[in-house]
């Protein structure tokens, strides 16, 4: 289930989709598209909890992780 976003996240969401769309990134990639925003393992923790971001361990290095956005779509058809 979607849960609705803090303003301030959804602004991280909508940078984050727009460079991103349906490909898996990384914490590198996400924190150069939020232009080394110091907040972006609490903004991925935080799409993570609300159901806005899959995240699965990166099999060439099970240290790391790769993110996923839900569609903007499919967030609005799940939230509740």
């Amino acid at each position: 289930m979607v849960e609705p976003l803090p303003k301030w996240i959804m602004k991280a969401y909508s940078k984050l989709w727009t460079k991103f769309k349906n490909k898996e990134f990384n914490h590198e990639d996400a924190s150069k598209t939020l232009n080394d925003d110091k907040m972006v393992s609490i903004i991925l923790s935080d799409l993570k909890k609300a159901g806005w971001l899959e995240v699965r361990l990166d099999p060439n290095d099970s240290r790391k992780r790769l993110y996923k956005l839900i569609s903007p779509e499919e967030a609005v058809k799940q939230l509740e």
